[in-house]
């Protein structure tokens, strides 16, 4: 890769890294007290996907280790907003289920960052925010 390419990339990494510390600290200031990213991103998940979700599952999809998404579902569960059980078919196994609390969790906390991501959205324009997704997926499923 030339030195262009390379400061590209660079540039590119470090505007991904920013916004991404940027986005977390404003999001942390307006959900619910107690909630984490992590925890709304869980919820939001299975409030999405309908279903249960095994732990590992779980963890995968996040890309983050076994033991820190045990972590987030021992919070979420002593919280009261999944439900922890056995799987029947697989008794070393666990489901992870999100309780009406749960949901009751997750909306208030869109309704709490609805505000803030909407204005971005709004002051980026929506052509420009369309434009983007495209491009962000592909770095996502990229880095995969």
């Amino acid at each position: 890769m030339s030195e262009d390419k390379n400061t590209l990339a660079i540039m590119l990494f470090s505007e991904l890294l920013a916004a991404d510390h940027a986005l977390r600290g404003k999001l942390t200031s307006v959900l619910p007290k107690g909630m984490e990213i992590s925890h709304f991103s869980v919820l939001n998940h299975l409030a999405w996907q309908g279903t249960e979700s095994s732990p590992a599952r779980l963890a995968e999809k996040f890309s983050v280790t076994r033991g820190a998404m045990t972590n987030t579902l021992n919070k979420l569960e002593w919280a009261g907003y999944v439900h922890i059980r056995p799987d029947w078919d697989d008794a070393r196994r666990k489901m992870v289920g999100i309780s009406p609390a749960g949901k009751q969790a997750r909306d208030d906390a869109l309704s709490a960052i609805a505000p803030l991501i909407t204005r971005i959205v709004e002051d980026l324009g929506e052509d420009q925010a369309r434009a983007a997704l495209p491009i962000l997926r592909e770095i996502r499923v990229k880095l995969a």
